[in-house]
């Protein structure tokens, strides 16, 4: 079964869609694993008052429930299951620790490390069907919510309480909110307001033992003893499921302004990155090189944004309700002209300018997916970011020099967004080849600079060989211990992140 999709379509679109990948029909489960499934199955519907369209095990199902964004890893299910409760859940857990059957939990299934693949046999637990958004609580700006609801949904509640829920990314109109608090989804936001963990108050979560916990409640101060509410933000499942949140909303931005700005080498972008955020509170600062710019302008989708060509660019946003903080930005920008650190710039005059010109940073994903691109997401210190491309480019062009790389992300916070196309004369097959020996280079550079060889998409299983480039063994041994105490029998998500 082969199905395209795309990693970040525009988030104003917000369609779903993934970065050409290649599935492979599911296997079959395992022989053995066939009856203890069966008898959960049927165990559901006779004792715990599911009805049939709570479980699906047709073929196409499976496909569709039993993988993510990823394709690297053939699903595999053997069942899929729709709880409407945390009850329910628990109920699901316990007879997973009865029969020894491993659960997959599955939200918008738009993460790209496989942490939302059943690859082998698994029950996927789809939370499709939890998509409610409880009590709004104005005075605490606070909000419950159910795991499946989707992240546009709480973002347009936020909206009608003339609030505002920043966490946003490409994937807004299809991710869940148990999936971003399982991987704690970052996007592009994060230089001002933070990743998901720092808008989750509370937490209901199954864990792995089949036991239900209420986290911290929703309390801004909360001096008990451990946060366990934490170790299940980023957990990708292995710890317990997720069921409700309560989550923390803020007031809406005003008046934001969108600056696209040309720099001809990445001492510029950092320069230009510390005289704005010296003076003013950026809500985005996202950066794109030429051969991205090279890509869009051929793909025709978006204008040039101004008339010179540079060797890189930089998007930033800003909020300017006050005259005088108009005034201050564009005081900046001529500094930064007369500095040399800018070649050539544009700043929106209108909402819908600001939306043309974020699609410059939003569309390169799809635009270059067409050349099968190799991804990689990782971060290091904003400091370290001028000197880790270089390394990197440099590591790409000597050893492999037809291959092209376009680099785009978050420079903001130091996520930044690898990807390498695939050159026309070299097959799909080849082509990975040859980037898994470039993925050594890459995380060895990652980890000389002590970075994360997963920024925002979580470890699952694609990025689970690397793990120890960016965490040590007695770090690992810890968390494994921790995956111990909450799911003794690994029946939660097991083969993501680490094997035990």
């Amino acid at each position: 079964m082969t199905e395209s999709i795309t990693e970040n379509l525009p988030a104003h679109a917000r369609t779903h869609a993934a970065d050409q990948a290649v599935v492979n029909e599911p296997n079959l489960a395992p022989a053995a694993n066939s009856a203890a499934v069966q008898a959960i199955l049927d165990a559901l519907i006779t004792t715990h008052n599911f009805d049939s369209s709570q479980i699906k095990t047709d073929s196409e199902s499976l496909v569709h429930w039993g993988k993510d964004w990823t394709k690297h890893f053939a699903p595999a299910a053997s069942a899929i299951i729709f709880p409407k409760t945390t009850e329910q859940v628990q109920a699901i857990v316990l007879l997973a620790n009865e029969y020894n059957v491993v659960l997959t939990p599955s939200g918008g299934r738009t993460g790209l490390s496989a942490g939302a693949v059943a690859a082998n046999g698994e029950i996927v637990v789809s939370f499709d069907k939890m998509n409610s958004i409880g009590k709004f609580y104005p005075a605490d700006r606070l909000v419950e919510i159910e795991a499946g609801v989707v992240t546009e949904q709480l973002q347009q509640f936020a909206k009608s309480k003339d609030l505002y829920y920043p966490v946003d990314f490409a994937s807004a109109g299809s991710s869940q909110m148990g999936g971003n608090i399982g991987t704690n989804a970052g996007g592009i936001k994060v230089i001002r307001y933070g990743m998901t963990r720092q808008w989750i108050m509370g937490l209901t979560v199954v864990t792995g033992r089949g036991d239900i916990l209420h986290l911290n409640r929703g309390m801004v101060k909360n001096a008990t003893g451990y946060d366990l509410r934490q170790l299940f933000i980023g957990s990708e499942g292995t710890l317990g499921f997720v069921t409700h949140a309560q989550i923390k909303l803020d007031r809406a931005p005003q008046d934001l302004n969108v600056m696209v700005l040309g720099m001809d080498s990445f001492d510029d972008v950092m320069n230009v990155l510390s005289a704005f955020q010296a003076k003013i509170d950026l809500t985005a600062f996202e950066f794109f090189d030429d051969v991205a710019i090279d890509k869009l302008m051929a793909h025709g989708q978006v204008q040039e944004p101004f008339e010179s060509r540079t060797r890189f660019y930089t998007l930033l946003e800003f909020e300017a309700p006050y005259e005088p903080i108009m005034d201050k930005a564009m005081a900046i920008f001529e500094h930064c002209m007369s500095e040399g650190w800018v070649v050539d710039g544009v700043m929106s005059q209108s909402i819908a300018q600001a939306t043309e010109l974020w699609k410059l940073r939003e569309y390169i994903s799809e635009t270059i997916s067409v050349f099968t691109p190799y991804k990689n997401d990782v971060s290091v210190l904003i400091t370290h970011v001028p000197d880790f491309i270089a390394e990197i480019d440099e590591v790409v062009s000597r050893n492999y020099p037809d291959f092209e790389v376009c680099w785009f992300g978050h420079i903001g916070d130091g996520n930044l967004h690898l990807n390498i196309l695939k050159p026309e004369h070299l097959s799909k097959d080849a082509f990975f080849d040859a980037c898994q020996i470039v993925n050594k280079y890459v995380f060895e550079i990652v980890q000389k600079y002590g970075g994360s060889v997963s920024a925002e998409h979580g470890v699952g299983m694609t990025k689970k060989p690397y793990l120890e480039y960016s965490r040590t063994p007695l770090e690992i041994e810890y968390l494994k211990a921790v995956k111990k105490v909450f799911d003794p029998n690994n029946i939660m998500n097991r083969g993501k992140i680490f094997d035990i």
